[in-house]
């Protein structure tokens, strides 16, 4: 199958995808919903329908599809790390400290990211209660800062996490990006990151000189 071929991984409900195995008529159309709110605005409910038949309404398969015909693996979505907004590499963090990693990343390909794209947390050190960050349609040429709420560990030492961009087919594109500080006692965090930790609002902006667009962060970590 194409998933098989592929390695395509679609993140779902687990009440959905655990409804699959006693899927009956009237669940098509909550398969061509998931289908839409997977992908954004890109196809409509036709193409839904023709995508989720052809695979035999598997919706991982119907996704995987759609993303091969519109976005095939010999034109890949792109990405590059641009710069550390906040929380630069291996900077200095107490112990059980709460602050935000904000990347500058760029859209380098020619087309635009479609809206079901995610930040996932991808290997090493967990410093975040979530494991990924929807981001939204990104403009080819576009620049976004994106902030993820984390907490350093209690030990000290060296601590690193990988993240990378993921399309709504489950593949990943673009450059690694690194999260990267040393935890010991008596570490300062950035004065702008001090002030402001009591007051962000954890959400990831359009950079200057780009569209001006804003896109929600969904997540709020709530650590304690």
């Amino acid at each position: 199958g194409i998933n098989a071929e592929y390695g395509m991984e679609v993140d779902l409900d687990r009440e959905l995808m655990n409804g699959f195995k006693t899927m009956n008529t009237t669940d098509k159309d909550v398969l061509i919903t998931e289908f839409l709110r997977v992908l954004g605005s890109q196809p409509n409910a036709a193409e839904g329908a023709f995508y989720l038949d052809m695979a035999n309404w598997n919706l991982q398969e119907a996704v995987s599809a759609w993303m091969d015909v519109h976005h095939p693996r010999n034109n890949p979505l792109a990405m590059r790390f641009v710069q550390d907004i906040t929380i630069g590499e291996g900077e200095s963090v107490p112990p059980s400290t709460r602050f935000t990693k904000t990347w500058r990343i760029r859209n380098t390909g020619a087309e635009s990211w479609p809206p079901g794209c995610t930040l996932r947390f991808t290997d090493g050190d967990q410093l975040s209660n979530h494991t990924e960050v929807t981001v939204g349609q990104v403009s080819a040429g576009q620049e976004i800062d994106i902030s993820v709420e984390m907490c350093s560990p209690p030990d000290q030492g060296m601590f690193q996490g990988k993240w990378r961009m993921c399309n709504p087919g489950g593949n990943f594109f673009g450059d690694a990006i690194w999260v990267i500080i040393c935890v010991e006692k008596g570490g300062v965090l950035a004065v702008t990151q001090q002030l402001n930790s009591n007051s962000f609002d954890f959400q990831h902006n359009t950079s200057a000189g780009s569209s001006g667009e804003t896109h929600n962060n969904p997540f709020n970590m709530g650590m304690e």
